[in-house]
């Protein structure tokens, strides 16, 4: 069995799916959670652990290498008569000794939907049949169910013995290694009627220890509600001296609970060993039991847990209620076309961001790192899907995020757990991400098109303050946290600006922090985190690039905001002016010293407190400086930094390492590129359609693998010299360095799309769908991976921000579905394969508030040019259509008349 092909199906568009043979898959996995916290990962063997954060561990944390070197698994034995030990999830010593011979025999198939997880096992050695059923209800309980089925398939009576086997850790993921024994003896165990509790007295840590509050606990019952006999709670006792977890002396031995009563249980590691009564099947009969695994703070929830789940009526309920949930978040956006399970695919991409909200960017098996906590840039991307399905929900979250930015132009590092908290680097790790000021530009802008909400724009919002100043290369030894984490004026009180200015200061300061070739400064990183070793002398073209285009679509933002709310003139704090110098002058931006004397005198004019004075700003007046700007990057880009080979392969360089020397180009041993430029540059229209057209022919000759169909994202760039960053220490083909990343491949496909290089688009998207759907190679379960290796496999699922990228890609550009300034517009860019076989292709999403569903009809199933817009109705009632067009632009002022809250447009293609 081991050694058969993994075959994936869907089996409902809602992305229900069926994999036969996934236990020979170490590295799979699959999310269960909710939205009150509880945070589960499950495999096809039942390894995973639970938590609600790095502290409070259920069970023990697992990275993915954990998931086959340990056996502190989710388990459920059976003692059958005659036959002996028998694990329903097959793990046990005894089964798995089976594996790569003839003796195994053994069927395994998953089942798994929005958001459940069944394992069905099937042994014909044993004549038994098992089906184990987990999920995490939708509600405010932080529990994981696991219901299991045992269904007789002999043609005789079958007897057996059933024990349950959920081990607890109950403690924080830093004792795996840090008094892990000591830790133990803190812990306090409870019987209960029903399973057993556990409570630490104190939270272990030898910086200042506390009283712990948490009980963790697990309770079982049969399906009609009966009790357990009893339990093993002590790990010792349970698996004995010479037994472990995949063979406990308790269930070889069919050991008694009763020999363990009254003994002295304190201080120890425990094991939700629940044993059951013995139970007789007859051919074809079938029995259930409940496990209930969770953490509370209060006693009294546990009783009132085990009454809401305690009958397998019960549990179908909970099951019930838990599908309705994820199955309506995954439907928001959805979407119909020819290509074979691409529905059900997306509705898994859907719900991606929704499980970075709750995960954050750690507490999944690959997801070994951080505790938690979401970064910087992962706050506004994560944004993107949120507003695609109700913008309405996203404003106040966007209005917390600016209060992370800095006068300086830099952002809080430190992320707290409630909206718009950011706390101060107490670690002095001063760390600049140049990136960052781009992406709140570019979720604010999608905002304000998907919703018409200018308005945002003039909320005001305060600016962090720490002990970082000039761009977090000083540290004021004067600051002190007592003095609050909000930038002040000079006489105290808390400087409150609008939200366009923070966009401003991001944009302005980098504008001016350039290296030695006039290129925006690397300093810590930028979207790749792993380009760390640059600090002093690296430069990155990719983003200076992208900064370019926001400072024009700045200017044109403002405009459109002046016309539509009334005003002509824009409020800021007077430092900021230093930063305008077109407003008052000639500046020479071919200067590098000119810009840095410039940026010197801005941030010292900011680093402790500002004047709290503000001035009067035309929009004309700073908009033409934002262009003038943005312009002059464009200008210099495209004459510095477009290499040509000695084959005529042309592309743009990407970055400057720390030795102040070009990173792509051509090199002794071959052309170097990175797919990173050649996005920013290609997205908002930097570069023009000829550069466009040569740098994603060049793509496609030094950056597609031929052996997988992705897209790189780099070729290899010589030998690591601790000059670039750590990410070139790694092998060629991993993560950062030369895998197929998905979330940059994903990004340019965008930027195709963007530009109407719809089949180069279309293409990079195939590639990028084929690799995740190809479970053979991939090896993961639906949805999109943050990257593939040079082999094809898929790594760190599910909490990638790609899978926001995606959704809004396949969404606004696609599909062609997307708002501009409060209107909506559609533009269908589909080629014609994925029109299905009646030559249509559906989308069903929100606008404004309405529920909308697009429907294109292409009889002809035209390939995407050859066919324009034809004909237009909305709920019945054509509209008129310009003859040829591309696309069509439907007012608000005309939808949002409409009385109907749901739309059926539909469009005709010819």
């Amino acid at each position: 069995m081991g050694t058969m092909k993994n075959t994936l199906e869907y089996i409902s568009k809602n992305g229900t799916f069926r994999l036969h043979n996934p236990a020979n898959i170490h590295e799979l996995y699959f999310p269960l959670c909710n939205e009150s916290g509880l945070m589960s990962s499950i495999t096809p063997i039942l390894h995973g652990d639970s938590k609600i954060d790095q502290h409070h561990f259920i069970t023990q944390p697992v990275t993915v290498e954990d998931l086959h070197n340990t056996k502190s698994a989710r388990n459920f034995w059976l003692n059958i008569k005659g036959k002996g030990p028998f694990s329903a999830t097959g793990n046990s010593s005894l089964q798995n000794s089976r594996y790569f011979t003839d003796r195994d025999k053994a069927e395994r198939i998953i089942e798994a939907g929005p958001l459940w997880h069944k394992l069905i096992y099937n042994d014909p050695d044993y004549k038994v049949s098992c089906e184990i059923i987990n999920f995490v209800p939708a509600n405010e309980d932080k529990v994981e169910i696991m219901f299991v089925s045992i269904t007789n398939q002999d043609d005789r009576e079958m007897e057996f013995t059933p024990t349950s086997s959920i081990p607890l850790y109950c403690r924080s993921a830093e004792n795996i290694r840090d008094h892990r024994h000591v830790t133990s003896l803190i812990n306090r165990l409870e019987m209960h009627e029903a399973g057993i509790s556990v409570k630490p007295l104190i939270m272990f840590d030898e910086r200042g220890h506390k009283y712990n509050d948490y009980i963790y606990y697990s309770l079982g019952t049969e399906g009609d509600g009966t009790l357990p006999l009893g339990a093993f709670p002590s790990v010792h006792d349970f698996i004995g001296e010479e037994g472990s977890f995949e063979w406990p002396e308790a269930v070889v031995r069919n050991l008694s609970p009763e020999a363990f009563r009254g003994k002295n249980i304190d201080g120890m590691e425990y094991v939700a060993a629940l044993r059951f009564k013995d139970c007789v099947l007859k051919p074809g009969e079938k029995k259930e039991y409940i496990l209930v695994t969770g953490i509370c703070t209060d006693k009294s929830v546990i009783d009132k847990v085990y009454s809401r789940y305690n009958t397998a009526e019960k549990i179908s309920e909970a099951l019930n209620e838990n599908k309705s949930f994820w199955e309506e978040l995954a439907q928001r956006i959805s979407f119909d076309s020819g290509t074979e399970d691409f529905s059900s695919w997306m509705s898994w991409v859907s719900l991606q961001p929704v499980f970075r909200k709750i995960y954050g960017c750690s507490f999944l098996p690959y997801h070994d790192y951080g505790k938690g906590g979401r970064g910087w840039r992962d706050l506004w991307q994560d944004c993107l899907s949120l507003i695609l399905q109700d913008p309405s929900n996203v404003r106040h979250l966007l209005i917390n995020n600016y209060a992370g930015v800095r006068a300086d132009g830099t952002n809080a590092t430190i992320i707290g757990s409630k909206p718009g908290e950011f706390i101060a680097d107490r670690n002095n790790i001063a760390r600049v991400w140049m990136d960052h000021g781009t992406w709140p530009y570019l979720t604010t802008r999608l905002y304000i098109d998907q919703s018409g909400d200018y308005s945002l724009l003039m909320e005001k919002q305060s600016y962090f303050r720490d002990a970082l100043i000039f761009r977090a290369k000083v540290k004021d030894e004067g600051w002190s946290e007592e003095k609050g984490l909000k930038l002040t004026c000079k006489d105290g009180s808390v400087y409150y600006g609008t939200l366009f200015e923070h966009i401003l200061v991001q944009h302005l300061t980098s504008f001016f922090n350039v290296g030695e070739h006039n290129i925006i400064r690397l300093e810590g990183a930028d979207w790749n985190d792993t380009l760390d070793m640059a600090r002093e002398r690296g430069e990155s073209t990719a983003f200076t690039a992208f900064y370019g285009s926001n400072l024009i679509g700045l200017a044109d933002l403002i405009t459109e905001a002046g016309k539509i709310l009334g005003f002509d003139r824009v409020e800021l704090f007077e430092e900021l002016t230093l930063l305008l110098d077109t407003i008052a002058g000639k500046p020479d931006y071919d200067s590098i010293q000119y810009k840095l004397d410039t940026l010197k005198a801005y941030l010292t004019s900011v680093s402790r407190d500002i004047s709290g004075n503000q001035v009067q700003i035309s929009i004309e007046d700073l908009a033409s400086d934002l262009r003038a700007k943005g312009n002059w990057i464009i200008d210099h880009i495209r004459k510095n930094e477009f290499i040509t080979t000695k084959d005529n392969d042309r592309f743009f360089n990407g970055y400057y390492n720390n030795d102040g020397l070009r990173v792509d180009g051509e090199f002794p041993e071959g052309v170097r590129m990175n797919l990173t430029a050649q996005v920013f540059t290609t997205m908002f229209g930097l570069a023009d359609e000829a550069q466009v057209e040569a740098a994603y022919k060049s793509t496609v000759k030094y950056l597609k693998d031929p052996v997988t169909g992705g897209y790189r994202l780099n070729t290899p760039l010589g030998p690591n010299q601790l000059n670039f960053g750590r990410g070139f220490a790694f092998a060629y083909g991993e993560k950062e360095n030369g895998s197929t990343f998905s979330h940059m491949a994903v990004m340019y496909m965008n930027a195709l799309y963007r530009r109407r290089f719809v089949k180069e688009a279309y293409d990079i998207f195939k590639s990028l769908y084929t690799l995740s759907n190809n479970t053979n190679v991939s090896r993961i379960y639906p949805g999109i991976p943050e990257y593939f290796n040079a082999s094809g496999k898929g790594l760190y699922s599910y909490l990638t921000g790609s899978a926001s990228w995606l959704l809004m890609t396949v969404l606004t550009e696609m599909y062609g579905i997307r708002g501009k300034g409060g209107n909506l517009i559609i533009e269908p860019k589909l080629m014609a394969e994925q029109f299905d076989d009646g030559g249509e292709a559906h989308c069903r999403t929100t606008f404004r508030g309405r529920n909308i569903i697009v429907k294109y009809i292409n009889p002809g199933r035209l390939e995407y040019g050859q066919y324009h817009i034809k004909k237009v109705s909305i709920n019945g009632s054509d509209l008129e259509v310009e003859a040829g067009s591309k696309y069509i632009e439907l007012f608000w002022t005309v939808l949002g008349s409409l009385p109907e809250k749901h739309l059926n447009i539909i469009i005709e293609l010819g």
